[in-house]
Parts: structure tokens; C-alpha cells; sequence
């Protein structure tokens, strides 16, 4: 019988799926969990469970039955506090359980990098109550940011640009949080010229940099990614010492999508993910090892020998414009007509507004083709109901 060892993965979207197929490659045997049925990365693993993952005893309950060799957290809503308790007791925690806490929510990464390490970022204020969000905003001046301490792709996130919009930013930002946490972070709006991620790998034999990948975002959510975005000498080595101190304080091995500003030729740090990126999914059609095959092979010791860009590429995710209870994407073969292109279909079980339910992957001799290639076969597919 094949002795190989276990990876359970706390999140399975869409990112998780790619980490367990990858995993599978190499042998791993793989436990998908998150709190709905039907997730994305259930479909590949060899078994899966559904447990609220802010419930420490349903978690721990999990782990302690399953005692798998790797416990890789691929979102931020889980009981971080009992992560760190599992792992006093032996257990590993990918990169490390600090990590998946400091940056379970935007202010533990943001003071720790900000802080702890002085890296530039931009200015910040954190607010608990109405009263406390209306005097940080007077504080950081208009326009400025408003996000929620924890979510995902985006939701809750608003530009403030008026006393006008100060309520609304502040629903926006209860509304879009992943639990019932009334603290937000009002950042000051830094005018940049791009923003990247600079995808990092710490590995067994040193720290790695993918080439820099551009996007654009709307409403703080990922419209569109491409790879290599153009930095300068002196950008692109003040990038890879920001990125590389961040990861180092957070420690342990894995890939981190870092998240920067660049503005003139200043880098101003973000955000950070202890977890392969969603903008990163460009690198299934431009690298020779995608952000999922770096990351699995860093999570088991294995090392990096170089990480190569092979070709220019693009992503344009296709999000549901209705919420349905069944539903197919129609389009595709006038989509997958472009050439140098693909298609990677999540298979969630329902949509919301705005849900990302795929996303088109084109390569091209340039960025700007590759961009307009998958922008133009992303057009071509329709989110339909069944009904």
C-alpha cells in the first residue's frame, strides 16, 4: 500500500481546489473542509467535511480525528486562537498558526508590518463604532479607504470620497465583513500608479519571487490580472525587500501573495496572504510551475530550483451578474476560440451577485494581447439560470 502523508485544507474555493490537485500530484492524500456543501475543492479532494471553522471544538474535533500531517488554511475565517493551541501541541500549521492569525484580520498584518517591521504603508485608523469611523475619516482626510477587518475578494471595501459617503461606507463595510465584528480600517488613499502582487516563496532552500503580477480591482475585488507587470530596477528590488521581510517575520514555508502600491518610484506594502492569491491564478498560463505547484512543493520541504516565466498572460474572472439556485455557463465555445486560451469552471453550487464562478486564462506574445484575449472570450460567457 502507497504510505504517503495527509493535507487538510480549512477553505475550498476555488484557489483550494488547484492546492488540492496539486497536492495529489505529489503523492499527498487530501481532506477538503469549509462550511457549505458542494465547495469547489470537494469535488478533488479524497474526502471532505462541513463544519463552521470559527467553532474551535468542530475544528479541533476535525483535526484530531484526521491527524493530518498538514493543516493549510486557504481563507481567513477560522479559529485562528485554536490554530495556535494545535500547534503548541505538535501539529503544523501552513506557513505557521501566526501567520493565519496576524493576518485573519487587516489590522493584526497592518500593525505588524507597519509597526513591528516599519515597512512604508499607507496611513491608518481602526474604528469600533459609528462615532469612532466618522472622527477616523476627519483624521485621514477624503478620499480615503474603508474596509472591513476581515473579508473576502473584496466585500465591504468603498472609496470615501465626501461626508456624503460616509454612511454608506460604513454599511458597506458591516454588510461585507465575514463575521459579526464591527471594527473597520480607514486607510488613506494612496494615488498610485499600480498595484501589484509580488507572489513569494519560502522554501526549504531560500525565498523565491515570481515576476510581478498587475490588476485591476473594483469595489475591492479583482477584475483582472496579467503577468509581468513593468517595474523599474529600483521598484522592483525595494518590492522583493519589502515582501521578503514580511514573509520572514511571518515565518515558516509556503507561498504569500503580497500585495503593493506603486507610486513614482516608492512601494508602499498592502496586503498579505499566507496563501496562494487570487490574481495569481494568471500563473497557470505563464509559469512553468504555477502559485499552487510552489506552493505545495514549499509546504513539503521540496525545494525551488528557479521559478520561470514562460510567457506573457492574463486572467478575466466571470462573476454572476443574479443569484441562482441552478445555473450553467453558456458561451463557451464561442469563448475557448481565442487562441491561447482556457477556461477554469469552479462549480459552485449557487451564485450571488458578483460571485466569481470562473475565469479565463490567455497567453500571448505581449500582456496587452493576452489581456485583450481574455477579456474579449470572458464577454462570450453567460451566467444562466436553469430554471
Amino acid at each position: 500500500m502507497f504510505q504517503t502523508k495527509k493535507m487538510l485544507l480549512l477553505g475550498s474555493g476555488e484557489l483550494g481546489k488547484e492546492v488540492v490537485m496539486e497536492a495529489q500530484r505529489l503523492g499527498l492524500e487530501t481532506i477538503a473542509v469549509d462550511r457549505y456543501d458542494g465547495a469547489p475543492a470537494m469535488a478533488v479532494a479524497d474526502r471532505s467535511y462541513v463544519i463552521d471553522m470559527l467553532d474551535a471544538s468542530k475544528l479541533r474535533q476535525i483535526l484530531e480525528w484526521e491527524k493530518a500531517d498538514f493543516i493549510v488554511p486557504e481563507i481567513e475565517a477560522i479559529a485562528t486562537d485554536e490554530l495556535m493551541e494545535l500547534e503548541k501541541e505538535g501539529y503544523h500549521v501552513v506557513p505557521t498558526a501566526k501567520a493565519a492569525q496576524l493576518t485573519m484580520d487587516r489590522e493584526g498584518i497592518r500593525r505588524f508590518a507597519a509597526e513591528t517591521l516599519d515597512v512604508p504603508t499607507a496611513a491608518y485608523q481602526f474604528a469600533d463604532t459609528y462615532e469612532e469611523f466618522q472622527a477616523a475619516v476627519e483624521e485621514i482626510g477624503f478620499p480615503c479607504v474603508i474596509k472591513p477587518l476581515m473579508s473576502s475578494s473584496g466585500k465591504g471595501q468603498s472609496v470615501c470620497r465626501s461626508k456624503e459617503d460616509i454612511e454608506k461606507s460604513w454599511q458597506m463595510a458591516m454588510e461585507g465583513g465575514r463575521v459579526q465584528k464591527p471594527r473597520v480600517i480607514v486607510e488613506e488613499f494612496i494615488h498610485f500608479d499600480a498595484e501589484i502582487t509580488l507572489l513569494t516563496v519560502r522554501a526549504v532552500n531560500g525565498t523565491y519571487f515570481c515576476a510581478p503580477i498587475g490588476h485591476e480591482q473594483e469595489n475591492g475585488d479583482y477584475i483582472a490580472s496579467w503577468q509581468p507587470h513593468p517595474l523599474t530596477d529600483s521598484q522592483l528590488e525595494e518590492a522583493q525587500e519589502i515582501a521578503e521581510r514580511v514573509t520572514a517575520g511571518l515565518g515558516g514555508y509556503g507561498l504569500f501573495g503580497v500585495e503593493l502600491f506603486l507610486a513614482d518610484d516608492k512601494v508602499y506594502f498592502s496586503e498579505v496572504s499566507p496563501r496562494p492569491h487570487d490574481t495569481g491564478m494568471v500563473t497557470m498560463a505563464t509559469q512553468q510551475l504555477s502559485q499552487f505547484a510552489l506552493h505545495i512543493r514549499a509546504i513539503m520541504g521540496l525545494p525551488i530550483t528557479e521559478i520561470k516565466l514562460m510567457q506573457p498572460g492574463a486572467t478575466s474572472p466571470l462573476k454572476a451578474e443574479a443569484a441562482f439556485d441552478s445555473y450553467h455557463i453558456s458561451g463557451m465555445v464561442e469563448a475557448l476560440q481565442e487562441q491561447e486560451t482556457q477556461l477554469r469552471v469552479f462549480r459552485k453550487p449557487t451564485t450571488t451577485v458578483g460571485r466569481r464562478v470562473a475565469v479565463v486564462l490567455s497567453a500571448a506574445d505581449t500582456v496587452e494581447e493576452a489581456k485583450e484575449r481574455a477579456e474579449r472570450a470572458r464577454k462570450r460567457l453567460r451566467v444562466e439560470s436553469e430554471k
